[in-house]
């Protein structure tokens, strides 16, 4: 299959190699056969833009395309999260208010909307009685039904325990604050927007059929696709890698009409963060993450009777992947997606962005740029766009952080240890700089100089010989 249409208006696409093409559909042949698919679609968006799609089924002659629908699964959840973040940027809620404050939400009440969004509420992995995936949502017409008498199964915010329930609260929340059904609001927000025409609650044709494969023979047979009623959000749509190519685009550069690129960093910073470089995977406010061979990548996996599916996105690299597939087991759909996006990177990786000068520049920052010391340590501070700041070690390793340029003349860190943290100016009783005060490190420029602030007043005796 050829490229399709752009995911997003951006220039022209440009052609991918075919040596890359063929490595493409190869990967895609090679996880029907190994995974023992009934059929498997791939795809691949670059700057923006649907690069690549190519499928494989079981019946020559017949393979799905771009446009055919498959059921996303835990996907979804992407999509609700979403949704809830443009709720916190509009001021309609905090993160940090319990559920409670807007839904007669049981024993979840006082979880936070983080703690949900991040699956760390400590909340069941599923519902109440029958498992929601195979049987009908009206067996569960309450939120009641959905969790329980007793959901709780670890103290909220201790660990990182996934919740399908969780979800559905969202799905709950953004409709109590929207007054619609939570699909309503999706369409409206997020999927007319990016032109996601075939992205829908309900199958509609062209669409797979899932089935479920013989684990020990070549045989199938028909999964069921019940509605799920309340716990929709956790895993109800259908999507086509067309479609899902116009979302990984808006993952990686955000969008004006839906959310920033800051919300969107912000959706896939761990929760809970791993502490070493030693992470495969995390999660964030509704982003999955994942570490294959030191990419990091973005996105979420699914799965439903009868289907599996897996977005993700490298930001360095500009490049994302889908993987769809119609089976219950089998194919590994997110080793899948990651493959299609490190061929094309590899293969093409992108050229850097062209160097070029600032556009305008304040003095007065010019001025702040070069040498700082903290203690005997130097540090480099260079001037950014925006009137942003970049600290680093001048040798060696140490603590490294950009900064955001704030309206009341600092800077708050964006990464880091200095993440959060605010860079101040401090000037002397002649209003001629002194030194910078970043979360009360103070840096100067010059070693221990001699009348320097107190956390950086020197030996009085000074520097001398051993």
């Amino acid at each position: 299959m050829t490229a399709s249409s752009p995911a997003a208006s951006a220039g022209p696409a440009e052609e991918l190699l075919p040596a890359t093409r063929r490595a493409l559909n190869r990967r895609v042949a090679v996880g029907q056969v190994e995974g023992r698919t009934p059929s498997l679609v791939g795809a691949v968006v670059r700057d923006r833009h649907l690069v690549w799609c190519g499928a494989r089924s079981m019946l020559e002659g017949h393979e799905p395309d771009g446009n055919t629908q498959y059921r996303i699964g835990s996907l979804t959840k992407t999509f609700v999260a979403v949704l809830v973040m443009r709720l916190r940027d509009e001021g309609r809620l905090d993160l940090a208010d319990p559920l409670g404050k807007y839904l007669d939400a049981g024993q979840a009440k006082s979880a936070t909307i983080a703690h949900l969004l991040s699956h760390t509420a400590g909340l069941a992995s599923e519902t109440h009685g029958p498992w929601w995936e195979r049987t009908p949502g009206d067996l569960r017409p309450e939120l009641a039904d959905i969790l329980g008498p007793e959901p709780q199964r670890h103290q909220a915010g201790r660990l990182f325990h996934y919740s399908n329930p969780g979800y559905a609260l969202l799905g709950a929340l953004v409709g109590q604050l929207r007054g619609q059904a939570w699909h309503e609001v999706l369409r409206q927000e997020i999927l007319e927007p990016l032109g996601m025409a075939r992205t829908t609650i309900a199958p509609q044709s062209p669409h797979a059929h899932g089935f479920a494969v013989h684990p020990w023979a070549d045989v199938m047979q028909l999964e069921p696709a019940e509605g799920t009623g309340l716990m929709a959000p956790a895993g109800e749509l259908w999507s086509t890698a067309e479609d899902l190519c116009r979302f990984a685009a808006f993952l990686l550069d955000g969008h004006d009409q839906v959310l920033a690129p800051s919300t969107l960093t912000e959706m896939r910073t761990p929760a809970s963060p791993p502490g070493d470089n030693a992470w495969a995977g995390g999660y964030g406010l509704g982003l999955q993450l994942f570490r294959r061979d030191g990419r990091v990548f973005y996105g979420h996996s699914g799965s439903m009777p009868g289907f599996l599916a897996t977005l993700c996105v490298s930001p360095d690299d500009g490049v994302g992947g889908i993987a769809l597939a119609n089976a219950t087991s089998g194919p590994d759909i997110g080793t899948i997606a990651i493959d299609l996006v490190k061929i094309v990177a590899d293969n093409e990786p992108r050229l850097p962005a062209r160097w070029k000068p600032l556009p305008q520049v304040d003095q007065a920052l010019l001025a702040l740029t070069g040498l700082w010391y903290w203690g005997p340590r130097p540090y480099v501070l260079r001037l950014r766009a925006d009137r942003a700041f970049e600290l680093a070690p001048a040798v060696a390793s140490g603590r490294a952080s950009r900064f955001r340029a704030e309206t009341d003349g600092t800077w708050t860190g964006l990464d880091g240890y200095y993440a959060g943290e605010t860079l101040r100016v401090v000037r002397g009783t002649d209003d001629a700089v002194d030194h910078l005060d970043l979360g009360s490190f103070v840096f100067t420029r010059k070693p221990y100089e001699p009348g320097g602030p107190l956390a950086a007043r020197p030996d009085p005796e000074g520097w001398r010989a051993g």
